[in-house]
């Protein structure tokens, strides 16, 4: 998972960071609140974590911010001190998907992060076939076919409609799929996206005759949409 963290403490902003980092996330860590909002605003995240007490704006506005300015609020964990069960109902209700009481094991809250992404990541059965539309993706040989005919792709070609299907209809950064797709810190082309985005609309037909249509976000990366009869 791609993983945004807030917290004024240092300490526990490090905790958590290398907690996240050595069970293979990556991870990006926030001081404070004004520049996490600047950065949701142009990239994508699967989860972000949030203290609940900060100085600037607090994680609960934080969650209300994401409700008000995003078509698709990022899943959030609240990490805090507040332990009453008024705090704790307070939090949910304000849509938190979970809350955890500092301090926690890193055990704890890798599970509690495990059970986030199930409930609310892209739908993914590693090995099994994955069907949307005529399109049928085949992980263990990673391959796509098109209404029966199989598509050559490269595994980069693969990783990146894996990713652009199992999150349809949700804006994708571009930092994002770069990292998704060749790790962290890519050394690239800046048109290395670009370029693989026009081969696998073409190789795959994504078209709106054929119901689906991959377009690009101004200023900040790429959809997959699946059409509406009568839009197609």
């Amino acid at each position: 998972m791609r993983i945004a963290v807030l917290d004024d403490e240092a300490a526990m902003l490090a905790f958590v960071t290398q907690t996240l980092i050595e069970a293979g996330h990556y991870c990006y860590d926030f001081p404070n609140a004004r520049t996490l909002i600047s950065r949701l605003r142009q990239d994508t995240f699967d989860l972000v974590i949030l203290d609940w007490n900060m100085p600037d704006k607090s994680g609960v506005e934080i969650i209300q911010w994401m409700r008000e300015n995003m078509d698709k609020p990022v899943p959030s964990l609240l990490l805090t001190n507040r332990n009453s069960d008024e705090d704790i109902v307070a939090g949910l209700d304000a849509g938190a998907d979970d809350y955890v009481i500092k301090p926690v094991q890193p055990s704890v809250l890798l599970a509690r992060i495990n059970a986030i992404h199930r409930r609310t990541g892209p739908r993914e059965a590693i090995g099994a076939n994955e069907s949307y539309g005529p399109f049928t993706l085949h992980p263990a040989r990673q391959m796509v076919s098109v209404d029966g005919e199989n598509v050559t792709l490269t595994a980069k070609e693969f990783e990146l409609a894996a990713t652009l299907f199992r999150n349809m209809h949700r804006p994708l950064s571009r930092s994002y799929l770069l990292e998704i797709v060749w790790g962290r810190n890519p050394d690239l082309p800046t048109r290395t996206l670009d370029a693989h985005i026009s081969r696998i609309r073409a190789k795959l037909g994504l078209r709106p005759e054929r119901g689906f249509r991959l377009i690009p976000v101004y200023s900040y990366g790429y959809r997959l949409e699946a059409l509406e009869a009568e839009d197609s």
